[in-house]
């Protein structure tokens, strides 16, 4: 944790810090209920500390988003979650 939140404190862009912390926080406490919530909160804490609005994962692309959090836990390649967190965030 202590790491999760030295990279959150050092990076000023908002989007970046939701990504990382969402990630970061699924990656070290991979239990399969309630950790997913608590990882999408933390996302949407961070987003909206630089003024984006709520975000929702929708149900049509839970596999794409458990697929995309796999591929980031087992290779450590985030870009696909990146990507698809960044395609559901809205423009403040």
């Amino acid at each position: 944790m202590p790491e999760l939140f030295r990279l959150i404190s050092e990076e000023p862009d908002p989007r970046v810090r939701a990504v990382l912390g969402h990630f970061m926080f699924v990656f070290i406490h991979p239990y399969m209920d309630g950790n997913g919530r608590m990882g999408r909160f933390i996302l949407n804490a961070m987003l909206a500390s630089g003024g984006y609005p709520w975000t929702v994962v929708p149900l049509e692309k839970r596999r794409e988003y458990m697929s995309a959090l796999e591929n980031a836990s087992v290779r450590g390649d985030i870009s696909d979650f990146t990507r698809l967190i960044a395609g559901l965030v809205a423009r403040p």
